[in-house]
């Protein structure tokens, strides 16, 4: 049993919304209570209160997390040796670093050549089984849904429900503190597990009277990886948006659920609007995020004006997850000076 002095992670916090007992031994990190950022020039420009739940301030830099310390801590209740994860990235950290705290073997199966280094130094250092596969994120899943079966594996995946009741709590944590769910919620879309926690969480708290109104759920899907969009499978998704690259969603279903049930929509963005909304954020509100996690901003920038007083937008990852995609979007050299007060002063006064 966790000491309240020390967890202070999401169980702790949502215990009585959660699918766990007083026998459910608590694998936490200290995830969750990410910063909720107003937005002045999106607000500007969207013509209504845009706020930032930035959720790459979890452990491991991503919204994974919240899920993960559900799925874990079930697992390891249930007597599992060893968790095992389909990958673009994010979730093998979480998976590994989770399992790590636990003590038990974490297995990652990743598409070979297509994860952005930071995550997977991540996945090494917390000492993950790393399997590259010669083929895409689709069939690394499938092989993880037939190695499931096993005697003491846990597959972590968004298939495992655990990890949607883990992160519906950022719903909470939204309405906790506006006091209110948002007109709005713009996320983006890869194996679709986040907008239908999210849609779960304002649903739960809703009902319990928490709040009075539902928020329109938006997402958005880079262009070359959009089978919600365009209702089929994409059997070779490509998109600078490593996160995102997901031909055969897992939660396609409950992502189309959500979407349906509030009156929302998908919509898709392309990789050079992704970049340039990550560089605009990072230099316009000081947010810096991977580029799966823009996909929400370019998709406020394509929704242009909007009929909401209260907008939220989820941006998912850290920037230095992927910090080779952010140099693609401009020529980022340093200025040569001299050490010389004089020489440092000619280039600042440069125009």
């Amino acid at each position: 049993m966790s000491s309240p002095l020390h967890d202070h992670g999401v169980i702790s916090r949502y215990r009585q919304y959660l699918p766990v007992s007083e026998a459910t031994p608590v694998i936490s990190l200290n995830e969750g209570s990410t910063p909720l950022i107003h937005s002045p020039r999106l607000s500007e420009r969207a013509g209504a209160e845009v706020f930032i739940k930035y959720e790459g301030l979890n452990p491991t830099a991503s919204f994974k997390d919240r899920g993960m310390t559900v799925a874990v801590s079930k697992a390891v209740e249930e007597g599992s040796r060893t968790v095992i994860c389909a990958s673009t990235g994010n979730t093998s950290a979480a998976a590994a670093a989770y399992a790590a705290r636990a003590g038990i073997q974490c297995a990652v199966l990743l598409p070979a050549g297509k994860i952005a280094q930071g995550k997977l130094v991540q996945a090494y250092l917390y000492g993950a089984k790393v399997i590259a596969i010669r083929g895409n994120f689709d069939q690394a899943l499938q092989l993880v849904r037939e190695l499931g079966g096993m005697p003491g594996f846990a597959v972590v995946n968004s298939i495992n429900p655990h990890r949607i009741e883990g992160q519906k709590t950022a719903a909470f944590e939204i309405i906790e503190e506006l006091g209110e769910a948002p007109d709005m919620h713009i996320l983006p879309v890869g194996n679709a597990g986040n907008i239908t926690a999210y849609w779960k969480g304002y649903r739960e708290f809703h009902h319990l009277g928490r709040a009075k109104i539902l928020p329109r759920m938006m997402g958005f899907q880079a262009a070359g990886s959009a089978p919600i969009f365009h209702q089929r499978v994409i059997e070779q998704p490509n998109t600078i948006a490593t996160a995102i690259r997901i031909g055969n969603p897992a939660s396609w279903q409950a992502a189309n659920a959500a979407l349906s049930g509030s009156t929302g929509a998908i919509d898709i963005v392309t990789d050079e609007e992704i970049l340039a909304a990550q560089s605009w954020l990072a230099s316009n509100e000081g947010i810096f995020v991977e580029p799966a996690s823009a996909a929400s901003v370019a998709g406020l920038f394509k929704l242009g004006r909007v009929q909401a007083r209260r907008i939220v937008l989820t941006v998912t990852g850290h920037g230095l997850k992927d910090p080779d995609a952010a140099m693609m979007t401009g020529d980022y050299r340093p200025f040569d000076a001299d050490a010389e007060v004089s020489a440092v002063r000619r280039i600042l006064e440069e125009k």
